[in-house]
């Protein structure tokens, strides 16, 4: 993805609007007198919204109520138009109001996507009619989530594409800043639907958001946050009907307190998971061919392990999401033929994560972790571990209370006080 047009852009701002900001005729209102008093303000504004409500759900019920297996091409065609729709609504809100405004759709506001059906890839942006219409002075809507193919095809881009479509928006136009609303405040220190007293953080290192979103925080998508610090946009989280600040995802200037950077920040589990395991027999180490696969169909793949087997053969093992389980264990069966293996799918499992700075060579936080979980009785497996997160899968039945205990062992309740879990005391 490369910028086009000439100099910055910093009087643009982007927002982007969930779905259940915009579930009924009164949400999208509000939201139109919202975009409306910026637009007054004298700056100029993209809005990138979701579909309304449960619409997505909906039409993917409507799809499999007609075939439980619907090819891509036509289920992304029935997708793309719940924001689509989004789009014209709040468009013609905000002309209501007495604003210029125009709705554009995924091809028609330049986006270019690749990859396969429901998990394309933005690659570039045309931004010459973006550009066009707002020195014209009129607010541009984008449906967002879709892209058009080299083709002309339309493709969507996952669960939570809206989110990538707005910091792509942003990147292209050099704003250098993007706000995401929805029906949460901000992001917190763990799901605060499962730990009442985890905190709203006001701000937080992009590289640690990125993290966090790829362990199963759902408040951002884990491909937008990737993009805002590869094109160093900074995001606002918030709650669309609320007046005050909720999380700033930022690039920290290196100016924090020690203390903070080598803190844990937050615990994040993910219930959508599943383990996968392919032993092979008396044949060369699969991996190589595994990867391909898995980047051919674009299925990220976590927890990885690779061991060599005794007498010859080896195991790997991988986390993937649970929608991709059964497609990735038939394809593992079809890429070892004939030779001798086995594939297993464990689908009652959950990954939690403690995420911070500087975990990997503090090794006392693995070691709090699992002794924490260990000794409450919940069993721990395939931990792995990198400087910005440690993750271990446990069972899914015991998931929320894992993220309960692991909460307060790092001190980061409401009512923990200031220390930050590297200086917090163990009992």
């Amino acid at each position: 993805m490369s910028t086009q047009g000439s100099g910055p852009t910093s009087d643009v701002v982007v927002q982007k609007y969930g779905g259940s900001s915009l579930a009924t005729v009164s949400q999208v209102r509000q939201v139109a007198d919202r975009v409306g008093a910026l637009a007054r303000s004298g700056r100029r504004v993209v809005v990138v919204v979701s579909a309304q409500g449960d619409t997505t759900d909906e039409l993917i019920g409507r799809a499999g109520a007609v075939n439980p297996h619907p090819a891509g091409h036509e289920l992304d065609q029935l997708l793309a138009t719940g924001e689509t729709a989004s789009a014209a609504l709040m468009a013609m809100a905000l002309q209501h109001s007495g604003l210029a405004a125009t709705a554009l759709s995924g091809s028609r506001s330049g986006i270019l996507a690749t990859g396969p059906h429901g998990a394309g890839v933005i690659v570039a942006i045309d931004t010459e009619q973006l550009r066009t219409l707002l020195d014209a002075g009129q607010v541009v809507v984008i449906a967002g989530f879709q892209g058009v193919t080299a083709d002309g095809d339309i493709i969507t881009l996952g669960r939570g594409g809206s989110d990538t479509t707005a910091v792509a928006v942003a990147a292209e136009l050099r704003a250098g800043h993007c706000e995401i609303y929805s029906d949460v405040r901000g992001v917190y220190t763990a799901d605060p639907r499962v730990v009442p007293d985890a905190r709203l953080m006001p701000d937080i290192d992009i590289d640690v958001m990125t993290e966090m979103a790829f362990a199963g925080a759902r408040v951002m998508h884990s491909r937008a946050v990737e993009l805002a610090a590869l094109y160093d946009v900074d995001i606002l989280v918030g709650r669309s009907t609320a007046t005050r600040t909720g999380t700033r995802i930022h690039r920290r200037d290196g100016n924090d307190m020690l203390e903070d950077r080598t803190a844990v920040m937050a615990v994040v589990h993910d219930t959508d998971i599943a383990r996968i395991t392919l032993r092979t027999h008396d044949t060369p180490d699969p991996s190589p061919d595994v990867f391909r696969f898995l980047a051919e169909e674009s299925i990220p793949a976590d927890m990885t392990t690779v061991a060599s087997a005794p007498g010859g053969g080896f195991s790997l093992g991988l986390t993937v999401h649970r929608s991709h389980a059964a497609d990735v264990s038939r394809s593992f069966s079809d890429l070892m033929a004939p030779r001798r293996h086995g594939v297993e799918v464990e689908d009652q499992v959950a990954k939690v994560s403690i995420v911070g700075q500087g975990l990997l060579s503090r090794p006392e936080y693995a070691s709090r972790m699992l002794a924490s979980l260990v000794g409450s009785g919940i069993s721990a497996r395939s931990l792995s571990a990198s400087q910005l997160r440690v993750s271990v899968t446990v069972p899914s039945s015991d998931a929320v209370r894992a993220v309960g205990l692991l909460h307060s062992e790092f001190g980061l309740g409401a009512e923990a006080g200031a220390l930050p879990a590297s200086l917090s005391p163990r009992p």
